[in-house]
């Protein structure tokens, strides 16, 4: 392991977050094969009226609009629509709007946001963010902070949002695919040597990935985004978000997985 390795592991040793479960754990590679399940502290009880609407629900349709109709009321983001100019700015930037950003680039504005929720919710830093963080300062990590800052200010309480949609995730994970606490997804990449090797087996490795990447579920897509494709298995209490969770009218996308990062070992596919 590298001194990076080294001292990005021993700050997740000591690092807070709002699991039960500690980050260095969370972001291990044998938590990817041996999962546990993992709640954000709170988020369900204080949101309870929610949860218990969602289980009188039978159809995943409908529950996503359940969902965005209660988060549109408890964030006031319906009176928004009520006004002009920067109320409607921060409508623009509701937790919708940071999921679509990610879409169309990671490492944007948005993309800060939702790193920085990660690393706050989580535990587990970011490492790359228009270029490689060094945790310690320097200009790419200036520029990380600044972005987060930045898309943080425009929108009412995005971290509750994002923890709200991370629970209603984790809740229809398990309401859809109960028995399924791993899957089987793909990443492709473009440069594959920027992500720190921390073990080889042969064609397998374990790398350290960003504290919040995109996989995808369709093996054949995954080309379109890399020269590079790894498959992986994935725990499935570290996805935030996949495509369907929504309704297409508030999101679209075609197979995609918002995965927390840490450790992973993967193995590169030849086409």
């Amino acid at each position: 392991m590298t001194a990076a390795g080294v001292e990005l592991a021993q700050l997740e040793r000591t690092a807070l977050n709002c699991c039960a479960v500690p980050p260095w754990i969370i972001a291990s590679a044998d938590f990817n094969t041996d999962p546990l399940p993992l709640e954000l502290q709170g988020v369900r009880h204080f949101n309870r009226r929610l949860f218990a609407q969602l289980d009188g629900e039978p159809l995943p349709e409908r529950r996503g609009q359940i969902f965005h109709e209660y988060l549109q009321v408890k964030f006031a983001l319906h009176l928004w629509n009520e006004h002009r100019g920067k109320a409607r700015s921060s409508l623009r930037n509701s937790y919708v709007r940071f999921l679509q950003g990610w879409g169309v680039d990671s490492n944007g504005i948005e993309g800060a946001v939702l790193k920085g929720w990660v690393q706050s919710r989580f535990g587990i830093y970011p490492t790359y963010h228009r270029g490689v963080l060094r945790l310690k300062g320097g200009e790419d990590d200036a520029r990380f902070a600044y972005d987060r800052m930045r898309g943080s200010a425009k929108t009412n309480a995005i971290y509750e949002q994002l923890d709200l949609l991370y629970e209603f995730c984790q809740y229809e994970l398990q309401r859809r695919w109960a028995e399924r606490a791993t899957l089987t997804l793909y990443r492709g990449t473009n440069d594959p040597e920027e992500h720190p090797v921390r073990a080889r087996e042969g064609r397998r490795m374990c790398v350290r990935i960003n504290n919040l990447v995109s996989f995808t579920a369709d093996r054949e897509r995954a080309w379109e985004f890399g020269s590079t494709v790894w498959q992986s298995t994935i725990a499935a209490s570290k996805i935030v978000f996949f495509s369907g969770l929504l309704p297409t009218s508030l999101l679209s996308g075609e197979a995609e997985y918002m995965v927390v990062g840490g450790d992973y070992w993967v193995q590169e596919l030849w086409y």
